[in-house]
C-alpha cells in the first residue's frame, strides 16, 4: 500500500505540473503491480546488477481516470490519515467544473461573514472590479423588498428589446440566460450527442470541455494554442484542421484564460472557408475590452451556422446577478428559446441589465480604466523578479508565469491565500500551462498593490 500510495504521489505531482506521459522503470518482480495500476511494459528490459527493471510508460490523463474509478473509495478514505506534504491537492477536483471563486467560499459556505469580503482580494476570478452603474445600483436598492418578492417577467421581453436596440439587431436574434454557463448547458444539451465531434481551443474556458467531455460525452479534438506564438490562434492552421469536419467548434475571443484576441476579420475570413455543415459558437464574454468593431454579433444573425454569446455578468459587473445572452439567425434563436425554462432570468438581474445597457459613456470609462490598472498590474509584478514572465492579456486580467525549478504555480497560489490573495492556478485548464502560470485578475489600485506585495514576499521566502 505504501509503494501505491507513493506512485499516487508521484503522478499526482507530474499532472500538477503539466505532464502528460510517464515513463518508470519497475523491478519485474512488481510488474504485475504495475500493470495493475495502468502502467504499459515496453518489453525493454534493463539489468542493474543482480535486479532486472523493465521499463514501461502510460498517459497521465488515462492513469489518473483509472486510478480514480478503481481506487476513489480508498483514496477518500486515506485522505483522512495521510500526511501530504505535496502542494497539489490530495483528489482532485470533483465531477464539477474547476472555476476560480475560492475568495468567495473562504467568506463563510453559509453567508455568515460577508462584511470578511474587504479583507481578501478576489483575484482569482474576473469579476469587475467596480462597481455597476449608480441607475442600476439605484433601481435595485430602491425597491429590494418589491423585488425580491416579485415574479420576472416569463420572457424576459424588455432585456430583449433593449439588447436589440442597443446592439442593432432583430429581437428573433436574441436568447437570454442567466449567465454565459445557463446558455452553454442548454445550447450545447440539445444540439450535442455522443456521437457528435467538438473541436476545442487548448487552453480554453474550462466550462467548454466540462460540458462536451462530461456531461454530453462527445467526441473531443483540441486545437493547440503554443506559447511560442504568443498563445494566438494561427488562421491558416486552424482552418487545416476545420477540413475535418466538426459538428461544433468553440472560439472564446479574446480568449480565457490566455488573453489573446484574434481580429475579426481574420475571424469571419475563417468561418467563410469552414465546411457548411459545421457550427461555431464565439464565445465574446470580453470582447468589450477590444474596441468597437470586434463583435460578430451581427455577422452571426445572417449566418446560418455561428453563435455568438456574450456575458452582461462581467463587462457590466453583474456576476452576482446573472445575466448574458446569444445572437445567431432566427431559427438558431428559436431553438434555444424552446429549451429555456421560464423566468430563467431574474427580475433583479433584468432590472440591472437594462439600466446598464443604458449607460454605454460610464461603462466605457470603466474598461479604459482597467487597462491602465492592468498596465500597472503587469510593471509591477514583472519588477518582483527578472526571472518572472508577466504576460498582459487585452481583458481584466494577467498572466504570471514562474521559472522552471522554483515554486510552482499551486504553491505561489497556496501561500498567497494564507495573506488573504487569491489567485487562480491555471494548471487545471490545460497541461501547457506545465503547473507554472497563475492568472491574477484586476482589482483596483490598493488590492493590485496587495497582489504585488503577496507574489514578492512568497517569491523571497518571507514567512
Amino acid at each position: 500500500m505504501v509503494g501505491k500510495l507513493l506512485m499516487y504521489a508521484a503522478l499526482r505531482w507530474v499532472a500538477a505540473h503539466g505532464g502528460r506521459r510517464v515513463v518508470a522503470l519497475g523491478r519485474v518482480e512488481l510488474l504485475s503491480m504495475y500493470l495493475e495500476l495502468g502502467l504499459a511494459s515496453t518489453g525493454a528490459v534493463v539489468r542493474s546488477g543482480a535486479v532486472e527493471f523493465q521499463l514501461m510508460g502510460g498517459d497521465v490523463a488515462e492513469l489518473a481516470g483509472r486510478t480514480l474509478r478503481r481506487y476513489g473509495s480508498l483514496l477518500r478514505d486515506l485522505q483522512r490519515v495521510v500526511r501530504w506534504g505535496l502542494e497539489v491537492p490530495f483528489l482532485p477536483d470533483d465531477d464539477a467544473c474547476a472555476h476560480g471563486g475560492a475568495s468567495v467560499e473562504a467568506l463563510g459556505r453559509g453567508f455568515e461573514t460577508l462584511d470578511a469580503h474587504r479583507d481578501v482580494v478576489p483575484a482569482d476570478v474576473l469579476d469587475a472590479w467596480f462597481p455597476p452603474t449608480p441607475d442600476a445600483v439605484a433601481a435595485l436598492s430602491g425597491g429590494l423588498d418589491w423585488i425580491a418578492r416579485t415574479s420576472p417577467p416569463v420572457q424576459a421581453g424588455g432585456l430583449i428589446e433593449e439588447l436589440a436596440l442597443r446592439r442593432g439587431v432583430p429581437e428573433d436574434a436574441l436568447a437570454v440566460g442567466a449567465g454565459s454557463s445557463d446558455l452553454i448547458f442548454r445550447a450545447f444539451r440539445g444540439w450535442l450527442d455522443s456521437s457528435s465531434r467538438v473541436l476545442l481551443t487548448d487552453p480554453c474556458y474550462g466550462e467548454y470541455a466540462h460540458v462536451v467531455e462530461r456531461v454530453v460525452g462527445c467526441r473531443v479534438d483540441r486545437f493547440p494554442l503554443r506559447r511560442e506564438e504568443g498563445w494566438r490562434i494561427d488562421p491558416e492552421r486552424f482552418a487545416r484542421v476545420l477540413r475535418e469536419g466538426y459538428d461544433l467548434v468553440v472560439i472564446v475571443n479574446p480568449n480565457n484564460p490566455t488573453g489573446v484576441h484574434l481580429d475579426a476579420a481574420e475571424l469571419r475570413e475563417v468561418l467563410k472557408g469552414a465546411p457548411s455543415g459545421t457550427r461555431f459558437w464565439i464565445d465574446e464574454t470580453y470582447a468589450g475590452y477590444v474596441g468597437a468593431g470586434q463583435s460578430l454579433e451581427s455577422y452571426a444573425v445572417e449566418a446560418d451556422n455561428v453563435v455568438v454569446c456574450t456575458s452582461l455578468s462581467k463587462m457590466y459587473a453583474l456576476s452576482g446577478l446573472r445575466a448574458a445572452y446569444l445572437t445567431a439567425s432566427p431559427s438558431i434563436v428559436a431553438e434555444v428559446r424552446r429549451w429555456t425554462p421560464p423566468w430563467a432570468v431574474s427580475l433583479p438581474a433584468q432590472i440591472a441589465a437594462v439600466r446598464a445597457l443604458r449607460d454605454p459613456s460610464y461603462y466605457a470609462a470603466r474598461w479604459a480604466q482597467t487597462g491602465v490598472l492592468r498596465a500597472e498590474l503587469a510593471a509591477a509584478l514583472g519588477g518582483i523578479d527578472e526571472g518572472l514572465h508577466v504576460s498582459e492579456s487585452v481583458a481584466n486580467f494577467v498572466l504570471l508565469t514562474l521559472p522552471q525549478g522554483g515554486i510552482g504555480a499551486a504553491g505561489l497560489v497556496e501561500r498567497c491565500r494564507g495573506r488573504g490573495v487569491f489567485l487562480r492556478d491555471l494548471s487545471p485548464l490545460s497541461s501547457a500551462f506545465e503547473g507554472r502560470t497563475v492568472r491574477i485578475a484586476v482589482r483596483d489600485a490598493a488590492a493590485n498593490a496587495r497582489v504585488v506585495a503577496a507574489v514578492a514576499e512568497v517569491l523571497r521566502g518571507v514567512a
